[in-house]
């Protein structure tokens, strides 16, 4: 590279930078693998956040490279510098030095995909005319390679009068020679502004004056193999695009998921609820009976090291998200989808922030960012909280392993996947009827027509695989460690006090002291407004405390039977299915009240933190907050009603 940097005459500038330090803004193309390349430059040194004053998430990284610390900003994908979303808009403004509470950039990194040159070149012109220090990194040159095509980067490099750097992120290949070009670019000639932007022609006219001169580089630049052969990606697009067969090989996706999380993750799941039960044991021989020894096997563990048994499932299912995203497939999927969401007046771009609610709700009600316009954005952010996200998946494994049989369906997939897809089926509906009817009243406008630009295939790398789902897990844990750990706390005091003075001889039991403390008088109170569903108190109350987030649910039931006390690996479920009415000695749980149970968390928002984010990126204020209100009170409506249905109408009919 250093041959080709020396072949620029052109005047040079001193470095702006502070020494020691250098900021670099990576930017490109939405899929043309920035994230992976910005995974390979920083490795694990890395962290999420917000743009200071803004909603926008970031990813920030850095190295060091000789004595130079590099900070790495990972920005939302834009395709040009006319920005229509307030991610390109943010973008666009930490590039250009204009973000609030942001230091400006000292060199920007332009992440090209070589595979699709001429498209990724459009936005790489216009920054190059910005005249900043700039460095294209050329990603992807296995697949130029692959399809037979030769760039010639000496040439592009002249053409284009910047360094240009090949790499393949995926494989870790260019990378040195990258990070050495990132260093050494605030010394270099700044990049040379080809007159391909004329101010006194319309947009129309610039546009189609600049990819003639990008067409003419790609001529003098790259070689290409004839060849009229279908490739493996037109042969396999044919089915994952097809009208039907693309919602086959969806549907089939999500079941294998769903397969895994019961079949894989079991023997995971097993293992840490020995580990709590083992703990419980040890806490149980070596503290003293009392108060202490309470609230760490009932509160601590009953609580907290019930929903930690469900962290195989959910690195299961951020796993497969992961797949999903870096193969190329997510992309597609939004393809296949558009033509049955369009009808109801969302499009495929809508499709992958509702996939990505899978995961949570939050970061897929901030990449509605996407959308550009305004009634359809709205739209899917008031419907992206009824898709089943991760922080449901503890209820629904709860009550499936419970109450529905492991039995094999098809001599394929077992019942216990089948209904949890039916689940995450039953939130899909949901969420694009209730879309359509916002579409059609509050929120009433025209559908734009899709245009996304496929990527190709490609194998995930394992490294920025590991490191997302790493990531994820690690914001579960957080969560276990702190809300669901003081809310445990919470609910076990008011479980234990004030205790019952016993003036007779009977002793009292623990049913009776659970019922007689601050939290049975709370159930008891609230008792009426969930029987019509048939639950008890004690439903009720773990509902009232999943309003916090929703995995509190089985937290607060682990609470409230104590089951890592049973010494039972199964034992929170194995107490469900043991509970029986007082009065009548009939069940408490059934399979109707668990179908309705899990009915209900489909459609309920509990989830403060979701409320917030559609708070903020609905305007804030009272404008944000009215939004956040209606978007509470029509799910909570529909999850009370559709319970209700599943509970009344099953006992009808003889369940």
């Amino acid at each position: 590279m250093s041959a080709h940097c020396a072949a620029l005459r052109l005047p040079t500038r001193a470095p702006t930078h502070h020494p020691g330090t250098l900021r670099v803004a990576l930017v490109g193309n939405p899929n043309s693998g920035k994230s992976t390349l910005f995974n390979a430059l920083t490795g694990m040194q890395q962290r999420v956040a917000n743009f200071p004053g803004v909603t926008v998430e970031h990813a920030e990284g850095g190295y060091l490279h000789d004595v130079t610390r590099v900070v790495v900003l990972d920005l939302p994908g834009t395709y040009s510098v006319s920005a229509e979303s307030p991610d390109e808009a943010i973008a666009l403004d930490v590039i250009e030095g204009r973000a609030r509470g942001v230091p400006p950039v000292d060199v920007i990194v332009v992440v090209v995909d070589a595979a699709n040159l001429e498209r990724n070149l459009f936005f790489a012109s216009q920054i190059l005319e910005l005249g900043r220090p700039t460095v294209i990194a050329l990603n992807r040159m296995d697949r130029v390679a692959a399809a037979g095509t030769h760039i010639d980067i000496a040439e592009l490099i002249h053409e284009l009068g910047a360094v240009v750097v090949p790499v393949v992120a995926t494989r870790g290949q260019g990378i040195d020679r990258l990070r050495h070009a990132i260093n050494s670019a605030p010394s270099l000639p700044l990049p040379v502004a080809r007159p391909v932007s004329h101010a006194t022609l319309p947009v129309s006219g610039d546009v189609e004056h600049r990819y003639a001169w990008i067409a003419g580089v790609v001529e003098r630049c790259v070689t290409h193999r004839r060849s009229g052969r279908l490739t493996a990606s037109d042969r396999v697009d044919a089915i994952l695009l097809h009208r039907v067969w693309g919602l086959v090989a969806f549907l089939a996706v999500l079941l294998i998921v769903f397969q895994a999380m019961f079949t894989v993750a079991r023997p995971f799941a097993d293992g840490i609820q020995s580990l709590v039960g083992m703990a419980g044991t040890l806490v149980t021989r070596f503290v003293p009976s009392g108060a202490l020894q309470s609230l760490l096997v009932g509160g601590v563990l009953g609580g907290v090291g019930s929903v930690l048994v469900f962290l195989p499932q959910i690195a299961i299912l951020f796993l497969f998200i992961g797949l999903l995203e870096d193969s190329g497939y997510m992309t597609r999927a939004a393809f296949v989808m558009d033509r049955y969401m369009r009808p109801l007046g969302l499009q495929g771009r809508s499709f992958i922030p509702l996939v990505s609610g899978c995961a949570c709700a939050v970061p897929a009600i901030m990449a509605t960012r996407t959308i550009q316009q305004r009634e359809e954005r709205l739209a899917t952010i008031l419907v992206v909280p009824l898709i089943s996200c991760s922080a449901r998946l503890p209820v629904y494994t709860l009550l499936i392993a419970a109450f529905v049989p492991a039995v094999t369906v098809g001599g394929m997939f077992n019942l216990q996947s089948l209904t949890l897809l039916a689940m995450y089926l039953l939130g899909i509906v949901a969420a694009l009827g209730a879309a359509a009817v916002f579409r059609r009243t509050l929120l009433r406008s025209d559908t734009r027509a899709l245009i996304m630009e496929l990527p190709s295939y490609s194998m995930p790398n394992a490294r920025a695989l590991f490191a997302s789902v790493w990531q994820r897990v690690r914001l579960f844990l957080r969560r276990a460690g702190t809300i669901i750990f003081a809310i445990s706390i919470v609910l076990w005091a008011l479980a234990r006090y004030p205790q019952i003075d016993a003036h007779s001889s009977a002793p009292v039991t623990a049913e009776q002291q659970l019922s007689s403390s601050a939290l049975g008088r709370i159930g008891h109170a609230i008792e009426p407004a969930v029987r019509p569903l048939g639950y008890d108190w004690k439903i009720g109350v773990s509902m009232i405390a999943s309003f916090a987030a929703r995995e509190v649910f089985v937290s607060t039931m682990g609470t409230i039977y104590g089951a890592t006390n049973t010494g039972n690996s199964h034992a929170l479920g194995q107490r469900l299915r043991d509970e029986r009415n007082p009065n009548t000695g009939a069940p408490v749980y059934t399979v109707l009240v668990a179908l309705g149970l899990m009915a209900f968390y489909v459609f309920a928002l509990m989830c403060t933190s979701t409320v917030a984010i559609t708070i903020r990126e609905t305007g804030g204020g009272l404008r944000g907050t009215a939004w956040a209100a209606l978007q509470f009170s029509y799910m909570f409506l529909l999850a009370y009603a559709m319970a209700f249905l599943v509970y009344r109408g099953g006992t009808a009919l003889g369940f």
